[in-house]
């Protein structure tokens, strides 16, 4: 498995470095362009994720019909446009298209199916576990590496490294992922898009997913702002070049947060506890955020951030895909993945909105409140149930006797045509694989 997934893992991690390099500057840079507004420095904060979740779909289907590959580096050409666009910009609308780009080459659900298409049902929650770690090591060293060398380099030079990481992207595509096996599956149901959209567990996920992106967004758009805006403004006046003081511990703090979270959610089973520990961590921080005039104070709330962030990212697809039966799983990712960057949206826009018209410390406390009826949802949240497969080869066992696996015992079930087996999802607490291989007899 990790020779397959590594590579598209590395893809993925080396796009979203590009996007969080500039994360921890792009407010202070895109201010003083141009044109700038706040409401505009929000959508280039933001925009990318818009694009990011039109395009989701789309490019999925072409994936389906012209090939993963193809479509993946059709959609890294996209981003490495947008990233050179951005990199010669001097006005904040030449920056809005840019960013735009950047997000229009959507290829997280690509990436996602070709997972899919690679792993083995039972190995894809660790595949999509590997997948979000790399993403939150990617935001880990992008944190000190954006401040440190957009201060003292320029934040144009960011752009052009997120250019380059976009043609290396398209390298290892190319010469270390392998191709998808030809699959097909016969699943006993059909993915239903009220089924998903009804499903109590999944909507308290991407509402998740939502507002962490959100809160992210946000948190990005007021940081570098706060700390280089002058004393007489209501700022600390740092300069750019000491961003990476506040950056470093923060990025420490959560690096170490991320492996216990982890090994806590997928190894304990304890997804749903981590989820509302890091929503308390995001609560804290935000207050301290907005209600601070201390400058280390306010280290404090940016390295409290990081650490509820990272403890969510690593575990948060996987946990997703558990709710989700194997033919609803592209569908309830799809609509996850969008969630998400919807948030990412609108937390750069309706952000820099407020942040114009309301005071700092009113918008932390409507963000408290927010998120204590956040807690609420998750902890009405059951956690997912140990679920594991059988896989039953077609030449022992009979597939009329399918019909009997429409029963308590077992989760789902589909069959595999090209490899000629019936794979079987049971809930390990309450069955046994003997009894699901008895039903099948």
């Amino acid at each position: 498995m990790i020779k397959s997934i590594l590579p598209l893992s590395s893809i993925i991690a080396l796009r979203f470095l590009g996007l969080f390099l500039v994360l921890p500057v792009i407010s202070a840079y895109a201010i003083n362009l141009e044109g700038a507004t706040t409401t505009l420095v929000g959508v280039v904060v933001g925009g990318y994720a818009l694009t990011q979740m039109i395009f989701q779909v789309p490019f999925g289907v072409i994936s389906d019909k012209l090939g993963r590959k193809g479509t993946i580096i059709m959609g890294l050409i996209l981003f490495i446009i947008g990233s050179l666009i951005c990199a010669m910009s001097s006005d904040i609308w030449t920056l809005v298209l840019g960013r735009f780009l950047q997000g229009a080459g959507a290829i997280g659900a690509v990436v996602t199916a070709m997972i899919s298409d690679l792993v083995p049902e039972e190995k894809r929650p660790k595949a999509m576990a590997l997948m979000g770690g790399s993403i939150a090591m990617a935001f880990a060293i992008s944190m000190l590496a954006g401040p440190t060398i957009g201060g003292f380099f320029g934040i144009e030079i960011l752009f052009y490294i997120t250019a380059l990481l976009g043609v290396v992207s398209i390298f290892v595509l190319i010469k270390k992922v392998p191709n998808p096996p030809q699959i097909t599956h016969t699943y006993n149901a059909k993915a239903k898009m009220s089924e998903v959209l009804g499903n109590a567990n999944l909507i308290k996920m991407n509402i998740t997913n939502f507002l962490q992106k959100g809160l992210m967004t946000f948190a990005f758009m007021i940081i570098p702002m706060v700390l280089t805006r002058t004393i007489e403004n209501g700022g600390f006046g740092w300069q750019m070049t000491d961003l990476w003081q506040v950056y470093l511990p923060a990025m420490i703090l959560g690096v170490i947060a991320m492996g216990p979270a982890a090994v806590m959610a997928e190894k304990k089973g304890k997804f749903k506890e981590i989820l509302i520990i890091g929503i308390v961590f995001f609560s804290a921080s935000y207050l301290i955020l907005g209600l601070t005039t201390s400058s280390v104070a306010f280290i404090v709330g940016v390295a409290v951030f990081f650490i509820g962030f990272n403890m969510h990212e690593p575990i948060m697809q996987s946990l997703a895909s558990k709710f989700a039966k194997v033919h609803q799983r592209g569908l309830v990712l799809g609509i996850f993945n969008s969630a998400g960057y919807l948030g990412t949206f609108i937390g750069g826009v309706v952000g820099g909105m407020f942040f114009q018209s309301a005071s700092l410390s009113s918008i932390v406390i409507a963000i408290a409140i927010i998120c204590v009826i956040w807690i609420v949802l998750i902890a009405k949240m059951p956690n997912p149930a140990k679920m594991k497969f059988v896989y039953l080869p077609l030449n022992e066992y009979k597939l009329e006797n399918t019909e009997k696996l429409h029963n308590d015992l077992v989760e789902e079930w589909y069959v595999n045509n090209t490899e000629n087996i019936i794979a079987v999802k049971y809930n390990s607490e309450t069955s046994s694989e003997e009894q699901v291989k008895a039903l099948l007899r």
